[in-house]
């Protein structure tokens, strides 16, 4: 049974109409305001999506009563006229210290099953403090504004040879522009850079890796071990994280075949960023995520929590030995294919957040896809 939520007696409604269509689904209702408790913070008159009709999104199949997304204000679908979000009204109850909030994503299965979110603090289980933290200011969206919660990416190594990624294409921006985004499964990138990837596992291991021409999308050996990191943040402030093979190669796009599906895909519709660095990327790292404050601008903290020896090891003995020998093959360029599976933006079902928090988004907003 899924909790739904009941209005209270301190509910006010109002008579703002809400709706948000998302790539397959859609919700309506109304906006409201109510106390909203989480753990030991109280928000009064918390403004919200009341929402009374729901297509295609199956949240009660997902586990899931709601949607809370906590990207900056500035791409919020209530307008601040109606009231300010609930990361906003978090941040500007914490002093500059706890002006933060942490999330650990577990995985369905194993020692890493375990799920973690906190505000003003760090989980113990996962880190004491910010020592072992890599830290990178958030990219503005523009001049001043802040959209999503995004990092400069310089490129990525596999079974360790770089791979050199594409030129952002984000005006004025210097480096391709990562977006963390935990209401996306997959990682996704530019059409060329994904293609790139995919044959460089290929080369000189035969054709361990395809593309399904039904599905559009990457597919890998299950069987097939591959070591891969993601490069962020810009010059001697840049931290290579490795992700776990299961990450990469997929076991739960599994259909008897002997092929899974492949942990990063094509996507050339991201308007915020180039990449999109979802959960199988974001299960790798404990991560903290600061507003600004009198000492420092809205940040990103990334703690690896992933021993790509370990990984490996774990994964050869989950799906069977497998590594060789790969070459450098450089993108040159994106080309105009994009991918349009729903998979890609399928909740993860080893985790709770959505854009940074609690429930799990099944579907990307058309208009609000960062």
């Amino acid at each position: 049974m899924i909790s739904t939520y009941r209005p209270s007696s301190t509910v006010i409604l109002s008579d703002t109409s809400f709706e948000v269509d998302y790539l397959l689904g859609s919700v309506t209702g109304s906006v409201a305001c109510d106390t909203i408790i989480l753990g030991s913070y109280e928000l009064s008159c918390q403004v919200f999506g009341m929402t009374n009709q729901t297509t295609g999104l199956n949240l009660a199949s997902n586990g899931n009563a709601g949607i809370l997304g906590m990207a900056f204000p500035s791409v919020a679908a209530i307008q601040s006229s109606d009231g300010a979000t609930i990361l906003a009204n978090m941040f500007n109850y914490l002093d500059d210290a706890s002006r933060f909030f942490a999330f650990k994503l577990g995985r369905q299965s194993g020692s890493d099953s375990t799920s973690s979110f906190s505000v003003g603090k760090l989980d113990s289980n996962f880190a004491h403090d910010f020592s072992d933290f890599f830290f990178s200011p958030v990219l503005k969206a523009g001049a001043d504004a802040y959209d999503y919660w995004k990092l400069p990416i310089q490129y990525i190594t596999i079974n360790s040879t770089i791979l050199h990624i594409s030129p952002s294409l984000i005006k004025d921006s210097p480096n391709a522009i990562a977006v963390m985004d935990t209401g996306t499964t997959l990682i996704l990138g530019p059409s060329a850079d994904v293609t790139a990837f995919w044959k460089t596992i290929n080369s000189g291991a035969g054709e361990v890796a395809r593309k399904n021409p039904v599905t559009d999308m990457w597919e890998i050996k299950c069987e097939k071990a591959v070591s891969v990191a993601f490069a962020l943040g810009v010059g001697a402030n840049m931290k290579e994280f490795p992700i776990h093979p299961e990450d990469v190669n997929w076991a739960a796009g599994g259909n008897g075949t002997g092929w899974c599906v492949g942990g990063v895909q094509a996507n050339d519709k991201v308007n915020s960023g180039d990449w999109l660095l979802g959960d199988v990327f974001l299960r790798n790292v404990y991560a903290s995520h600061h507003g600004d404050n009198s000492t420092h601008p809205p940040m990103i903290g990334l703690r690896s929590m992933t021993d790509a020896s370990r990984a490996l090891d774990e994964f050869r003995k989950n799906r069977g030995l497998d590594l060789s020998p790969v070459s450098t093959i450089e993108a040159q360029g994106r080309s105009a294919a994009s991918m349009h599976s729903t998979l890609i933006y399928a909740a993860s079902s080893g985790c709770g957040f959505v854009v940074g928090m609690i429930s799990t988004l099944v579907f990307r907003a058309i208009h609000d896809k960062p």
